[in-house]
């Protein structure tokens, strides 16, 4: 499998790449970036972890002609990250660098047979728009959203005092404010678990502030390790179809009541995209939820007018 990584200088690119040496699979691996000096520091090191990996995976520098025939096209590339409040202050600027990025698919048209795999925030208006421009299924095209789900199964971990990895909780909806926790879906190890009002105030408190906190200490990266990984995770879930339920940003046509516009959602993936979207049973405040998150992203989608992009802010 191809997956040419656009943005691989990157801190979360490079990662991504580092994680799929691990992943199951065989992978041919990209890195595309304006920056040539970083792209050969980061292959000549994932040349030597090679002998490392978990396959006979292969690494190289490309260029943007690589998405071509590339099976996964990873879009990672976005503009440096600044201290803000809310991802939506990045969405006219990245959809400039989106827009960019993606030309050369766009121009390929249906010659293109791969998915594109969106990073770049704010993800879910930045995948609508993409969506309406009308080169790509809907089905080919998959926004990683898997952090907000992780970060709200740790913050039910602190409250409970258990370990993450024992805490089965998803977060649906908006990339953002508009998300969506199902608490009527908690399981810890594997037992269906209903939390007290203390621990789900608890766990909110986490899961709302992470941002702004980690935002707020300037450092200049975003969430490089957790994002890498995750990437990995959902290519390896792609490549080999294992029908693994993984939360990601799809833009729907009916499912949870929600029209054209792209949230996240349970699905299954394979090599030809998203396979299936499992329809679960909402509480009623989950799906008031679901509805409030899909009007925010049209809202933002519904900016991107073409006067917009083109103007630099």
């Amino acid at each position: 499998m191809k997956v040419v990584i656009i943005g691989g200088a990157g801190g979360i690119g490079s990662s991504a790449a580092f994680n799929l040496l691990s992943a199951q699979g065989t992978y041919e691996i990209v890195l595309v970036d304006t920056r040539p000096n970083m792209i050969t520091s980061h292959t000549m090191d994932l040349e030597n972890a090679l002998g490392l990996g978990a396959t006979a995976d292969t690494v190289r520098g490309g260029t943007p002609e690589d998405v071509l025939d590339a099976d996964v096209v990873v879009l990672s590339a976005a503009v440096p990250l600044r201290l803000n409040s809310s991802r939506s202050v990045f969405l006219a600027d990245n959809a400039r660098v989106v827009n960019e990025c993606l030309r050369p698919l766009r121009e390929a048209g249906a010659d293109f047979g791969g998915l594109v795999l969106m990073l770049t925030n704010p993800v879910d208006p930045l995948l609508t728009w993409v969506h309406r421009q009308g080169w790509l299924r809907r089905e080919r095209m998959i926004g990683y959203t898997l952090n907000d789900s992780l970060r709200l199964r740790t913050g039910i971990a602190f409250a409970l005092g258990v370990p993450p990895k024992d805490v089965d909780a998803w977060m649906l909806g908006e990339h953002g404010e508009g998300q969506v926790p199902l608490y009527s879906r908690v399981r810890i190890g594997g037992a269906s678990v209903v939390l007290t009002d203390e621990q789900r105030t608890a766990a909110e408190e986490y899961v709302d502030t992470w941002y702004s906190k980690h935002v707020a200490l300037d450092s200049g990266r975003t969430s490089t390790w957790t994002t890498g990984l995750g990437t990995a995770r959902l290519i390896e879930a792609i490549a080999t179809g294992s029908g693994t339920l993984v939360p990601a940003s799809v833009v729907l046509d009916g499912e949870y009541g929600v029209h054209g516009t792209s949230l996240t959602v349970p699905v299954e993936l394979g090599p030809e995209g998203v396979r299936r979207i499992a329809a679960w049973d909402l509480s009623a405040e989950e799906t008031a939820g679901m509805v409030r998150a899909a009007d925010r992203v049209e809202a933002g989608a519904a900016d991107l007018t073409d006067q917009a992009v083109a103007q630099p802010s």
